[in-house]
C-alpha cells in the first residue's frame, strides 16, 4: 500500500503578529531542519499568504504526529509567541484520529475522518 494512503495529516494555520513575519519565516526553516529525521514523516512544508503561514504535513500514523509535536515543541512555542493558531485541521482514518483526540483536543481542531480515496 502507498505510504500516503490512510495517512494522518495536520493543517495548522498561523496568523502572524504585526512586525513578526520575517522572524516567523526564519523559524520555518528551523522547523524543517528539526523534522527531517522523523521516520514517520511523509511530507512537511510551509506556504505563506500575506501574514498567514500554513503548514502542510502528514505522517504514517497518530504516533508519528505525536512524535513530531514532541520533536518541534520548542519551535512551536516560539511560533505561538509571534502568532496565533487561527485554525487547525486534522485529517485521517477514524482509528488514528481517536488516538489524537485526547492529546490534541485542547487545540480545538476540526476533525476530518477519512472516507475513501485513490492511491497510486
Amino acid at each position: 500500500m502507498n505510504r500516503l494512503a490512510r495517512s494522518v495529516s495536520l493543517h495548522p494555520y498561523f496568523k502572524v503578529n504585526p512586525g513578526q513575519l520575517e522572524a516567523a519565516k526564519a523559524l520555518l526553516h528551523e522547523f524543517v531542519t528539526q523534522s527531517t529525521s522523523e521516520p514517520e514523516l511523509l511530507y512537511y512544508e510551509f506556504t505563506i499568504n500575506g501574514d498567514e503561514v500554513f503548514c502542510r504535513e502528514a505522517y504514517t500514523s497518530a504516533a508519528g504526529v505525536l512524535a513530531h509535536l514532541t520533536n518541534v515543541s520548542a519551535h512551536l512555542d516560539r511560533m505561538l509567541s509571534m502568532s496565533k493558531l487561527a485554525r487547525l485541521e486534522i485529517h485521517g482514518p477514524a482509528e488514528e484520529l481517536d488516538q489524537l483526540r485526547g492529546p490534541l483536543g485542547g487545540l480545538n481542531p476540526a476533525w476530518f475522518v477519512w472516507e475513501c480515496g485513490v492511491s497510486a
